[in-house]
């Protein structure tokens, strides 16, 4: 049974005691009128105007939760890869050309988001633009997507963890059940013992054969038989996430004490280890050497994009649910350079740590640089790093700490994209799931997934091409648009200054008007030009599994086009009268329009101004809309001939 009296500004700033923000007083806000609800018996069917909205017990938890969500595996296999592919030193350019005018403010412009309208990605899409609610169920199928293989790598990492508690580490040895005739035992120590090209070291054959076991399923087509070990292993991780998140943030606040500060401990210990290497020296030469000549190829600044885009994390939903849980005032600025900085020193860090144990193959194998970080994404983990372990003294003690940390990374990941969706949906259905939290949790958290069978790498490698890159980037560039030209730049400023004190200035405007949508438009257009060639180790994915990539990414992608004709033809009035809706509540009140001073506009003239806005902004898709159709052209021919 609900009944009572509430204001209908508490949606905004809900606290225990409805008290509103100093700033509304001074500019001379009022509060609307009371709303007297009658008694109604049974659950009340708007829960989350009674209960208030839970907190991060401490700031230190919301910036290690930020930092270990945004400090990835990506910054450890990816941007060392990366970054000696694309010029050394070089490449460092670029990236952080990207990072300044396109990563860091889209980084700033979520977590203002959501810690101003404290809602999750899909009901705060009622407080912006209605018609664009369809971003926040697409982002949620994306979050769900990654959980869906990310989980997976975590179970390799535990196997390789179960593995190192030996005297004598399995990958080192050829002597096994799983080695073939190829397997070339080859130590430091072996000396006369010479690679060739048809030698494979333990530690791949035990990654491919013991771990994976891909050599037991053909292809996609047939996946194969369950790997139990696999999957036991994979129970535990979820069972490890659930009991992390099952309370919210209270709880994972408080596991990421532990998740976010201990892999930087790792690396500077391995850092440490690796520089006393034999031939550390050569790996961070090739590493750092810059060529400046790649700069002037695109495919450079594609890679910088793209790098500093997926490192930080933008468009996933959780910055802005871990920002919807800060205080009103806290300040987000700071914050977003804060998390920034700290994820791309620690790219740049986790290159040192890698590129010294390449070194020290390369030296101990007699061959380049080159030819040893030939593997890249997982395999330089689980292959060419497993490998240098184990001819490191102390080599149980490195392997235990060093798959600790890659499930640690992990686990920080895994747990804010899921704590993302989590509050989506309960700040969307709160009715149905906030006091069925648990349980909601746990459906989320023990999806069913084919990755613990023994083709399921390929699974793995197919979600990570299709599933989240290019749909997540043309769902931010759509958050872009929508806040950036639809609810107005001077009107986010004006949020934001009403949380900080000072409103952003005319750098972040135009970043947020301009230079962010060109940024990620750009990427867009790179992947559709230049669509990727998908092989893992021998096997080449056959010309349907594209099709079939391209229809999980678009799976997505399809909620935003799907939702927009669902508003209009549920919207009650015309079809200008529902262009210019303002969402529930009519968002944000005259009140507030009145107290921001909105450029001295009354609301009407405000939402005539949209209205002109509409068509400029109508007009300009159906010219983008045109351009990424005939890069979406070539992109399909280019398939052809490759088929061909």
């Amino acid at each position: 049974m609900s009944c009572g009296v509430t204001s209908a500004f508490t949606p905004l700033f809900s606290s225990q005691h409805h008290v509103f923000p100093p700033e509304l007083v001074k500019v001379g806000f009022r509060p609307l009128p009371l709303i007297v609800r009658p008694c109604t018996f049974g659950p009340s069917k708007n829960v989350f105007l009674d209960l208030p909205r839970e907190t991060w017990s401490k700031k230190v938890d919301f910036l290690l939760s930020v930092i270990g969500y945004a400090v990835d595996l990506g910054n450890v296999w990816r941007f060392p890869y990366i970054c000696y592919q694309n010029g050394g030193g070089a490449f460092l350019l670029p990236y952080v050309l990207m990072a300044v005018f396109g990563g860091v403010p889209l980084f700033y412009m979520e977590l203002a988001l959501g810690q101003f309208h404290r809602s999750g990605c899909i009901s705060i899409w009622k407080h912006i633009c209605p018609i664009f609610k369809g971003i926040g169920f697409a982002i949620c199928i994306i979050a769900l997507y990654v959980a869906f293989y990310y989980n997976t790598i975590m179970a390799w990492a535990l196997y390789y963890l179960l593995s190192s508690f030996r005297a004598t580490l399995p990958w080192t040895t050829c002597t096994n059940a799983w080695n073939t005739a190829n397997c070339t035992h080859y130590l430091s120590t072996d000396m006369n013992i010479s690679w060739t090209n048809s030698s494979i070291s333990p530690a791949e054959e035990f990654y491919t054969r013991q771990v994976l076991q891909v050599h037991r399923s053909p292809g996609l087509h047939q996946l194969g038989a369950v790997s139990w070990q696999l999957g036991l292993c994979l129970l535990f991780i979820f069972t490890v996430v659930y009991f992390s998140i099952w309370k919210g943030v209270k709880t994972s606040g408080k596991v990421v004490w532990v998740t976010a500060t201990f892999p930087y401990l790792v690396l500077i210990i391995l850092l440490i280890r690796g520089a006393t290497l034999p031939g550390a020296w050569r790996g961070v030469v090739y590493y750092l050497n810059p060529d400046w000549g790649k700069l002037l190829t695109t495919s450079v600044w594609i890679d910088a994009a793209a790098q500093i885009f997926f490192s930080l994390g933008p468009g996933f939903g959780v910055l802005l649910a871990f920002a919807s849980y800060n205080p009103f005032h806290n300040n987000c600025y700071k914050d977003a350079l804060v998390t920034s900085s700290v994820n791309c020193l620690t790219s740049f860090l986790s290159g040192f740590v890698i590129f010294t144990v390449l070194g020290y193959m390369a030296e101990m194998r007699k061959e380049s640089v080159e030819t040893v970080a030939r593997d890249a994404g997982p395999s330089l983990l689980f292959i060419i790093y497993a490998e240098a372990i184990a001819n490191m003294p102390a080599a149980t003690f490195f392997a235990i700490i060093f798959f600790l940390m890659i499930i640690m990374l992990g686990l920080d990941s895994t747990f804010a994209g899921l704590e993302g969706v989590i509050t989506a949906m309960l700040d969307e259905f709160p009715h149905l799931l906030v006091k069925r939290r648990e349980w909601f949790v746990l459906g989320i958290s023990s999806q069913c997934n084919l990755h613990c069978l023994q083709g399921g790498a390929f699974v793995v490698k197919l979600f990570e091409e299709y599933a989240t890159g290019p749909a997540v980037i043309t769902v931010v560039f759509l958050e872009v648009i929508a806040v950036s030209w639809f609810y107005g730049t001077s009107r986010f400023c004006g949020d934001v200054q009403l949380m900080l004190g000072f409103s952003p200035g005319l750098f972040w405007r135009v970043c947020w008007v301009a230079i962010c949508p060109c940024f990620l438009l750009f990427i867009i257009g790179s992947f559709l030009a230049f669509p990727p060639e998908v092989k893992l180790f021998d096997y080449q994915y056959p010309f349907w599994t594209t099709v079939l990539g391209y229809c999980i990414g678009v799976s997505s992608f399809i909620c935003v086009p799907s939702y927009m004709v669902y508003h209009l033809l549920t919207t009650k009035g015309t079809f200008k009268q529902v262009r210019a809706t303002r969402g529930e509540g009519t968002w944000p009140p005259r009140t507030m329009c009145k107290a921001r001073n909105i450029g001295r506009l009354d609301y009407d003239q405000v939402t005539s101004t949209y209205k002109h806005r509409f068509k400029f902004i109508l007009r300009t898709y159906i010219i983008l809309r045109i351009f990424v159709f005939a890069i979406c052209e070539r992109g399909y021919f280019h398939i052809l001939q490759r088929q061909k």
